[in-house]
């Protein structure tokens, strides 16, 4: 599948680490997609600083270098749901709030505006129905294609792991090289690096 997404300002912004905490409190979901999830795809390029852009505004807007390194900690990989998301977000907050109760209300060097996110996804030309096919295919696709496949299925129930990974167990069978290819860091890769590895590995065991 190919996809789109477009990003819409919202009316709520911040310009307090408290205003931040009670924004992500009430924002929908969709926002908080935007500012997780999405905006890895917007910095896909990067394997330094800050994917998450509550963490960055944390740091650079803020000053606050130890609450923006505790809000990237989290991992978009482990959660299921973007309620889990904001409850640790949430949780993440108050605990810095409580321990630095003078840093709610100062006022940032910039606001913070909360983005919604809307995904429109269509279908491309590429299909596969083997590992062979996967491969070719794999080679061909945007890295917005990655993301969507490798990143945002999570988010998808019954899945709770990538596409790619959900569909070589199966439909294929191949378990462990859906295990290894899930366990791929998308923190330490770019998208492209992504692709690579996932090609890596699946070449390897074509090879076998």
């Amino acid at each position: 599948m190919a996809a789109s997404t477009l990003t819409r300002i919202t009316e709520r912004k911040a310009r307090t680490l408290l205003q931040l905490l009670e924004g992500i409190r009430h924002c929908n979901d969709a926002s908080i997609f935007n500012h997780t999830f999405q905006s890895l795809e917007q910095h896909h390029f990067l394997t330094e600083g800050f994917s998450n852009d509550f963490a960055q505004w944390a740091l650079e807007a803020c000053n606050e270098p130890q609450l923006g390194e505790r809000l990237a900690s989290l991992d978009i990989n482990h959660y299921e749901t973007l309620a889990e998301v904001r409850a640790d977000l949430v949780k993440t907050l108050e605990a810095h709030l409580t321990h630095s109760p003078a840093a709610a209300s100062r006022q940032a060097f910039e606001v913070f505006h909360f983005c919604e996110a809307l995904t429109v996804v269509v279908p491309t030309e590429h299909e596969a129905r083997t590992l062979t096919e996967f491969c070719s295919a794999l080679r061909q696709v945007s890295v917005h294609t990655v993301h969507y496949h490798f990143v945002t299925a999570r988010l998808r129930e019954p899945l709770t792991v990538n596409d790619f990974s959900f569909w070589l167990e199966d439909s294929l069978g191949l378990r462990e090289l859906a295990d290894r290819i899930d366990r791929i860091d998308i923190y330490t890769n770019t998208l492209d690096g992504v692709r690579q590895r996932i090609l890596e590995e699946a070449t390897r065991w074509l090879a076998t």
